[in-house]
């Protein structure tokens, strides 16, 4: 059994390596315009959004970051974007406030703290530290909590004390429990649909969906996600004459994203139907996103 064990470990260490080695990669080959957007919003993006942007082809991140932008913008319907102007507002604020240190001042613990949290409601600044010959050190607060950095090489470069690291998270939750959820749209779910007609009156039908459009969720070191097909077909006398609903889960490793992205994930469905003229329904519904796609077609056997 500890052989079993070991192996097993050995394999997920494995996986793991050439699944940050594959995402080091896909950051080294970034144009500097992706780079530097990856770069600014570091603090924001969540890690699935990264993936998919690390994965898309680039001809299709300009759309990721208007649509990373848009889904941010607290008010649509003006031409400013409030969150965005805020946010890059704060980090200009952070490297003009910090600029002692051997980073920008955006960069920093003090900096990364000011851009999430926005400026405290006190700073107490103490150069010599709270005693004779103490650390150089900073106390901000935002309403009761209390968050510190102290300057342990005297060189300007002022750490998060780690019980301060407790206060930050408490209070970014707070602030996410008050924000409206930022939903991960993707790009347009859609399918395709092709139609075969056999000679015995069967009618094989196809539905392609391009896995590039199919929003995933990670779970166990898998990308996975469910869709639930349902197809009625009416005779020309409005007649319901045939129904089919099926789901059908998907499950990718990570390491074989690269792979399918230019893959179309395919549904066959067989349907046996006397001659005459009918009209079929398609729903497709990824239960991943709510995201849901319906079609119409004619045919006649």
């Amino acid at each position: 059994m500890k052989r079993i064990i070991g192996a097993s470990l050995a394999l997920c260490l494995v996986f793991l390596t050439l699944t940050s080695c594959r995402f080091s990669r896909l950051k080294r080959d970034l144009s500097p315009e992706h780079k530097e957007f990856l770069s600014e919003v570091r603090y924001i993006i969540s890690g699935k959004e990264k993936k998919v942007f690390l994965n898309l082809p680039d001809a299709e991140k300009a759309n990721f970051v208007q649509e990373f932008w848009k889904k941010r913008d607290p008010d649509p319907e003006t031409e400013i974007n409030e969150f965005k102007d805020s946010y890059y507002k704060l980090i200009e604020e952070a490297n003009h406030l910090f600029r002692e240190g051997s980073t920008p001042g955006w960069l920093q613990d003090r900096g990364r703290i000011y851009i999430l949290l926005g400026p405290p409601g006190e700073r107490y600044i103490y150069p010599m530290g709270y005693q004779f010959y103490d650390n150089p050190s900073e106390v901000w607060t935002y309403g009761y909590f209390p968050i510190i950095f102290v300057d342990y090489s005297f060189a300007g470069d002022y750490e998060l004390v780690p019980i301060s690291a407790q206060y930050v998270a408490t209070l970014l939750q707070a602030q996410m429990n008050i924000k409206p959820e930022v939903k991960m749209e993707g790009v347009i779910f859609d399918f395709d649909l092709d139609l075969e007609k056999t000679a015995d009156n069967q009618i094989k039908v196809q539905i392609k969906i391009p896995y590039k459009n199919i929003w995933l969720v990670e779970k166990e070191e898998k990308l996975i996600t469910t869709l639930l097909l349902n197809l009625e077909v009416f005779s020309d006398l409005k007649k319901k004459v045939w129904n089919f609903k099926e789901k059908y889960s998907i499950s990718i490793d990570e390491s074989e994203i690269m792979e399918t992205l230019d893959k179309n994930y395919v549904i066959p469905v067989e349907i046996n139907l006397s001659k005459g003229n009918y009209r079929m329904n398609i729903l497709l519904e990824n239960k991943t996103d709510g995201k849901k796609v319906k079609k119409t077609i004619e045919f006649n056997i």
